[in-house]
């Protein structure tokens, strides 16, 4: 099956076909007939496997065919925001923006994308003169909501994109102001790679009669990445990551860390093993993230090292290599961090180094995804069977966003009980927010706190 046989227009085509793509993936072959029949959709694809063309193909493709969008003669006349779409990081609201530029080139829609950490007022600038697809994070469109410096009263298709995430991240309040100024009669798309009941919830209330698409199991992972646990000491992390970098000459690696501050720390090392890296997390500021991210997909930059929310929009044709140096505290981060590789149908590979204080994070991720992962110790790098388990801290800095287990404070430490029982995280000092289990699985972490309301910069 082709784009054009999809229902699109020539004018969408002919960018899709330039930019490369012939073959609709199965999430867009079902995601464009769904979208532009103009209902609601509720839609389970993985990252990684197309699902931002398919809900931008057909959004342009129905904006821009229409009555309003058919009258237009340029990209430049005043107009209204007719599309709203909303992600949870800085980076992927970015990444989607630029798809619907890229795909939108030929017809005279025009976009533009908000997030915070970047100054306002060339936003307010851009949304006076008015956009017809509007990109943004939740929090620096309150933002803007709240100055009154944009309208969402001509707002005909709204779109969560990683909704799972963005209740990770305690956006749910956000989400509900902003749904509270929009037109009832809207048409509603709803994207998420895992499953939870918060998303049941959201679906429930949000949508009206949704479609319904799944293209994979869900909270499974890509078949296409190979997936492998190098058991480590946690004082030989770095040495063996350092030692499969170069005895494997791996020139492309996203590495994704526990805490920003490791993040630094084995940036720092890298570096000193002559091994080109950078960090990407949240106190960095935009115009670092963004050249770490550009110099990364560009290949002059080997090792980009990640924290779990900064990761999110790092989109990269034939990455070959991601590495979990800590293993998520959340088992649903497992599939979304390895997601990064095997993108589209490419093939990748995802190595964790995994020392004991993880045994229990690993078998939740193994209950979660189904599978057994294959153990392949590295020779030199031995783990000592007689090591017993320490405190992992699972956050570093101020309290975070909230919302899923060990993620509802501030630095938090998962305590492992001596005889190999079930993690719990207690909070650091008094006051710092409910505890919630750090290591438990899908179905084992019991009743969750409330998201607190997103704390700091907005848009992270």
């Amino acid at each position: 099956m082709s784009f054009s046989q999809l229902g699109l227009s020539d004018a969408i085509v002919r960018a899709v076909t330039e930019h490369g793509y012939t073959v609709p993936t199965p999430i867009q072959s079902q995601a464009i007939p769904a979208v532009l029949a103009g209902g609601d959709l509720l839609a389970g694809a993985q990252t990684g496997t197309g699902k931002t063309a398919g809900f931008t193909l057909p959004i342009l493709n129905r904006l821009s065919t229409d009555k309003i969008g058919a009258a237009q003669t340029s990209k430049t006349s005043v107009r209204s925001v007719r599309a709203l779409i909303l992600t949870p990081t800085r980076e992927l609201a970015a990444q989607v923006e630029e798809s619907v530029r890229v795909y939108g080139k030929y017809t005279n829609l025009n976009s533009t994308v908000i997030f915070g950490g970047v100054g306002i007022n060339p936003q307010i600038k851009q949304l006076k003169h008015g956009v017809d697809i509007l990109v943004a994070t939740p929090g620096r469109l309150l933002d803007h909501m709240e100055q009154r410096t944009v309208d969402l009263s001509k707002v005909e298709i709204l779109i969560l994109d990683e909704a799972d995430r963005m209740l990770d991240m305690g956006f749910i309040r956000d989400i509900k102001k902003v749904l509270a100024v929009l037109p009832p009669k809207r048409q509603n798309l709803l994207f998420s790679a895992t499953f939870s009941e918060e998303i049941k919830a959201l679906a429930d209330g949000l949508l009206n009669k949704p479609a319904m698409i799944e293209v994979a199991r869900r909270n499974s992972t890509v078949e296409v990445i190979l997936q492998k646990i190098h058991p480590v000491d946690r004082d030989k992390k770095h040495p063996m990551l350092a030692h499969l970098i170069k005895t494997n000459n791996w020139t492309q690696v996203l590495v994704f860390m526990r805490t920003k501050h490791g993040a630094n720390k084995l940036v720092e090392q890298l570096n000193a093993d002559g091994i080109g890296a950078m960090a990407i997390h949240g106190n960095k500021s935009q115009s670092a993230r963004t050249k770490a991210l550009a110099e990364f997909k560009d290949g002059a930059l080997q090792v980009l090292v990640a924290t779990d929310i900064a990761a999110r929009g790092i989109d990269i044709d034939q990455l070959p290599h991601v590495v979990n140096y800590d293993l998520p505290n959340i088992p649903e981060d497992y599939v979304h961090r390895i997601g990064r590789t095997g993108r589209a149908g490419a093939t990748g590979e995802a190595v964790s180094l995994v020392c004991v204080d993880e045994h229990e994070m690993l078998k939740d991720i193994e209950k979660l995804i189904k599978q057994t992962l294959p153990r392949e110790v590295i020779p030199g790098f031995e783990p000592d069977l007689n090591a017993r388990a320490q405190a992992i801290q699972l956050r570093s800095g101020a309290p975070g966003h909230g919302g899923r287990g060990g993620r509802s404070g501030g630095g938090q430490v998962v305590k492992v009980g001596g005889g190999g029982g079930r993690a719990t995280a207690k909070p650091r000092s008094a006051g710092s927010g409910p505890a919630a289990g750090g290591g438990g699985g899908a179905g084992a972490r019991g009743p969750r706190p409330a998201p607190p309301h997103r704390s700091g910069g907005r848009g992270r």
